[in-house]
């Protein structure tokens, strides 16, 4: 466990000041990004609440980043779910595509976590409105292609490069809103009520006298 969070603190040194640089910080608000902080949180605390609420809310669509990474990588122009054209942008430095190479191994991590501590069931009572919450903030901060941190979860629409102009964009909005929990949090929640043994409650702390 040690040499795992050391790791996984010296990845973060590296990638947080790269990304800031290159994708500003409002990059961070990715559903993925915030994943690796509620994973560094876990790893320091043995708190497994973080973990669980980063497992529903990313491990779904990071294994369809992994599945669309090796069919483009294999392939050399096919893409499943068209989730890693970047990745072979020659615009973008090896360096920091190699940074982003996170998303494939972090679903795992996030797993081995709740393994290994339990799968905390309050994951699904929190993950829903933080994820809410980043979504409007993301819709307030992004409202035209081009910026640095790309089309931040999607806000914009389901193309990363024009504004969605089938509905109003709060309207597009108030669907990723209600569509995350329905059809990633919740599946995933029930997954792994049937994987994972639940955590073990909090140790209760004695009163101050």
């Amino acid at each position: 466990m040690r040499i795992i969070q050391l790791a996984f603190t010296a990845f973060l040194a590296v990638m947080v000041p790269v990304y800031w640089t290159n994708y500003t910080p409002v990059n961070f608000l990715w559903f993925c990004d915030l994943a690796l902080l509620l994973a560094f949180i876990t790893l320091w605390t043995g708190n497994p609440l973080p973990a669980g609420m980063a497992a529903i809310g990313i491990v779904l669509p990071q294994i369809l980043w992994n599945i669309d990474f090796v069919d483009r990588l294999l392939t050399g122009a096919h893409h499943t779910v068209d989730l890693t054209e970047y990745m072979f942008d020659p615009k973008l430095s090896l360096f920091l595509r190699g940074l982003s190479l996170f998303h494939g191994w972090l679903p795992f991590l996030l797993l081995w976590l709740i393994w290994r501590l339990g799968y905390d069931r309050r994951a699904i009572l929190w993950q829903p409105p933080l994820s809410a919450v980043v979504l409007v903030v993301s819709f307030f901060l992004i409202t035209q292609p081009g910026h640095p941190a790309g089309n931040l979860n999607k806000v914009l629409g389901p193309s990363d490069t024009e504004v969605i102009t089938s509905m109003p964009r709060w309207v597009w909005l108030l669907i990723l809103i209600i569509l995350h929990p329905l059809l990633i949090q919740l599946p995933s929640h029930l997954l792994f009520l049937k994987l994972f043994r639940p955590a073990s409650p909090p140790a209760p702390q004695p009163l101050a006298p």
